[in-house]
């Protein structure tokens, strides 16, 4: 027929995709079609490697027996460790640069002590919010004003005297006098790290699809002992806040290589309780750092005692292996050879237990030559760079709106004493994210990845619009005398909606990470965490950037974000569901994914999206100007029209 003369034509070109899935060659239908259903499937190509090697949870990790081997289950526990470290870095911003309560003293030495004005527009001389009317600091010689000054940035004193709430006795801000006039330097120097994280995770994610994850590791480590240790020597803010940046810079590797040699390690059932360990252990960091800052009591001493441990990681040079999952995807199988040796010496197993023999066919594809893809290769896919777009979306939803949440509960306008002690606002941040965290296991244990992701993006949407919407009601209706309603009930709404979604913009940021990384291709599963956690750091640098401005627009920040959880809630529907499924090993195996519906179809219920091997090949019908060149009036392409 007309069909096939064009498909030889063509040169027997592979046929088009669809639904992200390649159709299948042949098909049961009758024979009316059989012309077009029954087409010879093409050989693979002569360059084509063996799919043995490439069905790495299939073949290759149930060779070396899953995580029943010793070997790895030493691996993941060396992924956990570092956890610990990670926590104190990541949270120890909160005691370094802390804004305590200050004063001025007066030239005569006796005590004379005059409160200080707070940051620009703040009104307060610390970020708890407490109560007091604050005048700015006078010269000695000056008698004080019977009635207050207006705030000004212009703060004249000589000598500054701190309290530190933050369990340390002296900290950056009290360390160069970062009040008054100097208060932005402070939002900078958490500025510099956030931006050191994400130029971190986009370059290292990089090398990490290039040279590997075990090399990123080892330089990230080098180099954070490196600028972490010389950070608690700055002489001065700008130096310190430079070297916060690079630090932040090589933290991001140390994240990112652990994130991705954890995932590659553990087989389809595991991958999620492993990496949640993984958070609980680094949670554990941030309830542990408030008893370390008091120990330490100098703000060096606490940024020496958090970068030294790190020194413990250069072992894991020699005891920690390239990932072997990244070696076979990349076709690097020399080096692959010798590291399933290594694990079968390790884990005291016979090779001759190689029923599938990956052995063999490994031996005759030790001359091909390594093929290393870039991230930028996923703009030529079709449903791969959507996935990754969706969750990076979702991901500074995420995190972006959690900070909304955070400063509404935390706000000097909600006359909570709870919010107004830095221990109490410190722990009930680590609680929620805690709560958050323990209550993923069993929705995404039931309900799957995007399942989990729908359910908790929907709760930050209410949360969110509530507090927008509702709480602006009971405010206007609050004005009546004879509502019964008053600001103590619109405080009580607020702290609710804030906790809930608190509570669900974590578990949205968490997850969104973790998706990602199951549905990235091995072969550029680096760049794509490096994608999704800059994205997740992005949304995490709208909280400085907000104090900065003095919270200038924080109600039109509030309200993007809502917007954007309605966006999110329709893309998270596009998404495949990756529970219980092989990691895509290359970029066609992450096209393959195919979407699925959130809850199972009935028995006998024909589903709306058809599997791999239900798929036909209609690849020859796209021209059908040619096609009905070739046939008869009465012809169709299933066979003769009936009279």
């Amino acid at each position: 027929m007309a069909i096939e003369r064009r498909r030889e034509a063509g040169g027997g070109r592979a046929p088009a995709e669809e639904n992200g899935s390649l159709p299948g060659g042949d098909g049961d239908g009758g024979p009316a079609v059989a012309e077009i259903q029954t087409l010879p499937t093409l050989p693979p190509a002569a360059g084509s490697c063996s799919a043995l090697l490439l069905d790495y949870d299939g073949s290759v990790l149930p060779f070396l027996g899953g995580l029943s081997g010793g070997y790895q289950r030493t691996l993941v526990l060396l992924t956990w460790i570092p956890a610990l470290l990670i926590g104190f870095s990541q949270f120890s911003d909160s005691f370094l640069l802390d804004q305590p309560a200050f004063w001025c003293r007066a030239a005569d030495g006796q005590g004379n002590w005059t409160r200080a004005p707070g940051p620009p527009g703040n009104g307060s001389g610390n970020s708890s919010g407490g109560p007091g009317t604050l005048l700015p600091a006078l010269l000695p010689t000056t008698p004080p004003p019977t009635t207050p000054l207006p705030n000004t940035s212009e703060c004249q004193c000589q000598e500054w005297h701190y309290r530190i709430r933050a369990g340390l006795v002296q900290n950056v801000v009290s360390k160069w006098d970062l009040v008054c006039d100097s208060s932005w330097k402070v939002h900078i120097a958490k500025f510099s790290l956030l931006v050191g994280l994400i130029f971190g995770y986009l370059i290292t994610g990089c090398i990490a699809d290039w040279v590997g994850r075990r090399p990123v590791l080892l330089f990230s480590v080098i180099f954070i002992l490196i600028f972490g240790l010389t950070v608690a020597l700055s002489v001065n803010v700008t130096m310190f806040s430079t070297l916060r940046f690079f630090e932040g810079f090589c933290l991001a590797g140390i994240i990112l290589s652990l994130y991705a040699l954890r995932i590659e390690l553990c087989p389809p059932g595991h991958r999620f309780m492993i990496t949640m360990v993984a958070s609980f252990i680094a949670m554990a960091g941030q309830f542990l750092m408030p008893g370390l800052a008091a120990l330490c009591r100098d703000w060096q001493v606490l940024q020496a005692v958090i970068i030294c441990p790190f020194l413990l990681m250069l072992l894991y040079w020699y005891i920690f292996p390239e990932s072997l999952r990244w070696l076979m995807a990349t076709q690097q199988f020399e080096a692959s050879k010798k590291l399933i040796l290594h694990f079968t010496h390790k884990n005291k197993m016979n090779t001759e237990s190689d029923i599938k023999g990956v052995m063999p066919e490994l031996e005759k594809e030790l001359t091909r030559r390594p093929k290393k893809v870039c991230i930028v290769k996923v703009v030529g896919t079709r449903n791969l760079w959507k996935n990754i777009v969706v969750l990076c979306v979702n991901s500074l939803t995420g995190f972006g709106i959690h900070h909304c949440f955070a400063k509404s509960m935390m706000s000097p306008e909600v006359k909570m004493p709870i919010t107004h002690n830095f221990y109490a606002d410190y722990y009930t941040m680590a609680g929620i994210a805690l709560a958050s965290c323990l209550a993923m296991c069993p929705v995404v244990g039931f309900l799957g990845r995007r399942g989990g992701l729908l359910l908790f993006m929907i709760l930050t949407a209410l949360a969110s619009l509530l507090q927008l919407g509702l709480l602006n009601l009971i405010g206007k209706y609050s004005q009546l005398p004879d509502s019964g309603m008053s600001d103590s009930v619109k405080e009580k709404f607020s702290t609710a909606f804030s906790i809930v979604g608190m509570f669900s913009s974590h578990a949205v940021g968490s997850l969104s990470v973790f998706f990602c990384a199951e549905i990235t291709p091995t072969v550029i599963r680096g760049g794509g965490l490096g994608l999704i956690l800059a994205s997740a750091g992005f949304g995490m640098l709208t909280a400085p950037i907000m104090e900065l401005h003095n919270q200038k627009g924080y109600f039109l920040h509030h309200v993007i974000f809502a917007c954007c959880t309605l966006i999110c809630i329709i893309c998270i529907l596009l998404l495949p569901e990756s529970k219980n499924q092989n990691l895509p090993e290359n970029i066609p195996d992450g096209e393959h994914y195919t979407r699925q519906p959130l809850l199972p179809h009935k028995k006998g219920e024909q589903p709306l999206l058809l599997t791999n091997s239900e798929l036909k090949d209609y690849s020859g019908l796209h021209d059908s100007a040619a096609v009905s060149d070739g046939m008869s009036e009465n012809a169709t392409a299933n066979g003769m029209k009936s009279m």
